[in-house]
């Protein structure tokens, strides 16, 4: 029964601290807010500032793990370098190693005066008034927030006595004793330390119980040392799982995470258990306490990262061996090169930098045309690999999107023409309508997951209708991206009336949609489907007008950058009549119900 209460009193303890910590460090990034993150990838250019930031970063929020998995959703959006993760994912693992000298201060004891004040109890008393205090007085949400810092801190505190008091009675076991000088052997110590951590999900929740354990008087350097060893190694395990859907940039920053703390493992469990067989080190059998633990663990992580930070080139080239890019992942790889031509140091010649803006709207609207007709094609022939593309690709239109914005708004702040402005507002439009396009693909591709999971599909004639208007949607986003990328006055002008014909065509097929439900052919769920499909077709067309208007701006301001032979016009009622119908009559469904499933070959660029 004994065992029994103290079990059950050691897990509670380690459950009050992982809740503390967890609500520490939620709480210390919600005060930083986004800015912790932004710090983070804008400020890691070279590893030892990488190395730096991930050590500070760690210390604040007191989880390697966290900062690897932040730092991996960095990689995976393309927002940092390979290198410069591997730089940060070495600081975190000498960050997180302050926990453990936090936690000395739980073990603080005294009888009296000054001593007593400073004790553990007193101290986690203090902090939870403090942090419950503020909770109930703050309006703001930062002392909120900071409130909540001080109340984790205090149930961490309580948590660490918990798990002690539960534990103390063991120094008298002999049975312990005799089970801890077992993990004296490295080989078996490692095992406990990378078990233990794999379960519990944290290093620090480790190093805590370690030294939980070391109030017993029992616990000797040789037993203590392997299994801090197999706690870097084990900490990798939610690491590894976030990086789980990433792209393969994702994954390697996440398995260097693994491969960082491996070779920590490798290097001083070789180097100083060799030197310890032909020396015999005297203190191998001293007994341990929470600062030397906390020691122990601080120098290993720090002389790990100074071993390893030289070679960090090295380590990229060995992670991208080991993983190794599909021709899909090469493709992502082409695409994102157009980032790079957003150098900032263009900026102070705004004809230059508008020139790389060009070209990198250019790269964008060719994505949009692409993933879009992914986006059609899932309608008439679905596949899980292709829906994937496409999202995966609607979060690259995205970061294009950000990525020119953010560029665009720094360059209208230099000094510039009256032609210069307006072409870095057209550009802003011009982006941002693509984006919308980009999101209206999303919302297809959703739409058909939808259909897919819950079992919903439309009749033949519904479908043999949308064939009709998925070939009409592929016509003026093709043209649309055609007349913008080559400044072709005569295509930009055809976009409004096809624009026109699209929505009519959209009208028709509701009606004759309506026709079948009164007929009992089709259902509301189905209906639901086909009006929201309907209804991105039309809103795709509509930001297609608004590209099409800015190649005819175009026209009509000449920039000096853009020198064109003929002027914008408006078309004439007539011109405008003809190529609606011209239109209409293309994409009749009924006069061409025969016509071929319009799916698009993806490979054409």
């Amino acid at each position: 029964m004994d065992i029994i209460l103290m079990v059950l009193n050691l897990l509670c303890g380690v459950a009050l601290f992982l809740y503390g910590m967890s609500l520490m460090g939620d709480g210390l990034k919600r005060v930083a807010g986004d800015k912790l993150e932004s710090f983070l990838y804008k400020m890691t250019n070279t590893p030892l500032k990488g190395l730096l930031l991930g050590t500070a970063v760690t210390s604040v929020i007191q989880s390697s793990s966290a900062t690897t998995v932040m730092v991996v959703g960095f990689v995976n959006s393309g927002m940092m370098k390979l290198f410069q993760a591997i730089g940060i994912i070495l600081g975190a693992n000498i960050g997180t190693s302050i926990t453990g000298w936090i936690l000395c201060l739980s073990y603080i004891e005294g009888s009296g005066g000054i001593t007593r004040l400073l004790s553990s109890a007193t101290i986690a008393a203090v902090a939870a008034i403090a942090g419950t205090v503020m909770k109930m007085i703050s309006k703001r949400s930062a002392g909120k927030q900071l409130g909540n810092i001080l109340i984790g801190f205090a149930i961490l505190m309580t948590g660490m006595q918990m798990m002690s008091a539960a534990v103390s009675p063991l120094r008298q076991s002999a049975v312990f004793i005799e089970a801890l000088t077992m993990f004296s052997n490295p080989f078996l110590g490692i095992l406990l330390g990378i078990a233990m951590t794999a379960v519990l999900q944290s290093a620090s929740a480790s190093i805590g119980i370690i030294q939980a354990l070391s109030v017993t008087g029992v616990l000797a350097f040789s037993t203590a040392f392997p299994v801090i060893l197999g706690i870097g190694v084990g900490a990798a395990c939610p690491v590894l799982i976030s990086a789980i859907g990433a792209n393969k940039n994702g994954q390697r920053s996440a398995f260097a995470y693994l491969l960082i703390n491996v070779a920590g493992m490798l290097l001083w469990g070789i180097g100083f258990y060799a030197i310890n067989a032909a020396v015999h080190f005297s203190f191998m059998e001293s007994t341990m306490g929470p600062v030397s633990i906390a020691f122990v663990n601080s120098l290993v992580r720090i002389v790990t990262g100074v071993l390893l930070f030289p070679v960090i080139k090295q380590l990229e080239k060995l992670l991208c061996t080991m993983i190794k890019d599909s021709p899909e992942d090469l493709e992502d790889m082409k695409e994102s090169a157009d980032f790079d031509l957003l150098d900032e140091r263009f900026l102070n010649a705004p004809y230059v930098a508008l020139g790389q803006t060009s070209r990198v709207v250019m790269g964008m609207s060719a994505r949009v045309r692409k993933n879009v007709g992914r986006a059609l094609n899932l309608i008439l022939e679905f596949s899980q690999k292709r829906f994937d593309k496409v999202q995966r690709k609607e979060e690259l239109i995205d970061k294009y999107e950000s990525k020119l914005g953010a560029y665009l708004v720094t360059l209208t702040k230099q000094e510039l023409t009256s032609e210069q402005t307006r072409a870095a507002t057209a550009y802003l439009r011009v982006i941002g309508d693509l984006e919308r396009i980009g999101d209206y693909a999303s919302r297809i591709a959703h739409t058909t997951n939808q259909m897919q999971e819950k079992n919903i599909h439309l009749s033949e004639e519904a479908m043999r209708d949308l064939n009709a208007v998925i070939e009409a949607e592929r016509d003026i986003v093709n043209s649309t991206i055609r007349a913008y990328q080559e400044q072709d006055l005569d295509m930009s002008m055809k976009i409004k009336p096809y624009s026109a014909g699209i929505r009519t065509l959209c009208e028709i097929l509701n009606a004759r949609h309506i026709g079948r439900l009164s007929r009992g052919e089709c259902d509301m769920q189905q209906g639901a489907v086909y009006g929201e499909i309907l209804n991105a077709f039309e809103r795709i067309a509509s930001h297609c007008v608004a590209i099409s208007g800015m190649v005819r701006r175009a026209y009509q301001n000449n920039p000096d950058y853009h020198v064109h032979s003929k002027k914008a016009r408006e078309l004439t009622d007539e011109e405008y009549q003809q190529l609606y119908n011209q239109f209409l009559e293309k994409y009749d469904m009924i006069k061409n119900a025969e016509r071929p499933l319009s799916l698009e070959d993806e490979t054409v660029s």
